[in-house]
């Protein structure tokens, strides 16, 4: 396990993963809401998010925590692992208001990027009938058989496995 793609619902815990996984791995982080919003969220031209991904994925060891469908391929291709963040609509809902109450709105730097709308919460609402369909499509077509896929629907399953991981590579 060197290289991991993280995707899953908003909320769902996808960057607390992430910035764990990095440190047992001793492996960069990126966050893509980081990479394709800037402070004002601008959002980064399409061909340019999929260049630094692929710049990215060359790297010899990344975790990398973010949906971004358009350009997941890229990341499926590269890894050695997908986890997959199968949380409930309850569970993720949960998630983006918890965070937004613990830190607040804005770009925190460390991979917490909040910005509660109409749009982000009908994204998670329906995320689990609408979106993760295509997600698990696409790690069937491009990592499946291929890689190890990891789905953690809960929060203790979550710090159980991250545990189990830290504990094989100590």
């Amino acid at each position: 396990m060197k290289k991991v793609a993280i995707v899953g619902c908003g909320g769902s815990g996808k960057s607390y993963v992430a910035r764990e996984l990095g440190r047992i791995l001793d492996a960069s982080v990126t966050h893509l809401d980081a990479a394709f919003y800037d402070d004002e969220w601008n959002e980064l031209p399409m061909e340019k998010f999929a260049a630094l991904q692929r710049a990215l994925v060359a790297r010899p060891a990344w975790v990398i925590d973010g949906n971004y469908n358009s350009t997941l391929q890229i990341r499926l291709e590269a890894c050695d692992m997908v986890v997959l963040m199968d949380v409930s609509t309850v569970a993720a809902l949960y998630g983006i208001f918890s965070r937004q109450i613990r830190h607040g709105a804005g770009h925190k730097g460390n991979g917490v990027h909040n910005r509660i709308h109409w749009g982000v919460i009908k994204y998670v609402a329906t995320y689990r009938r609408k979106m993760r369909p295509r997600v698990m499509a696409k790690i069937e077509e491009f990592a499946s058989g291929r890689v190890d896929v990891v789905l953690l629907s809960n929060r203790r399953q979550t710090r159980r496995w991250l545990r189990k991981v830290a504990a094989e590579h100590s």
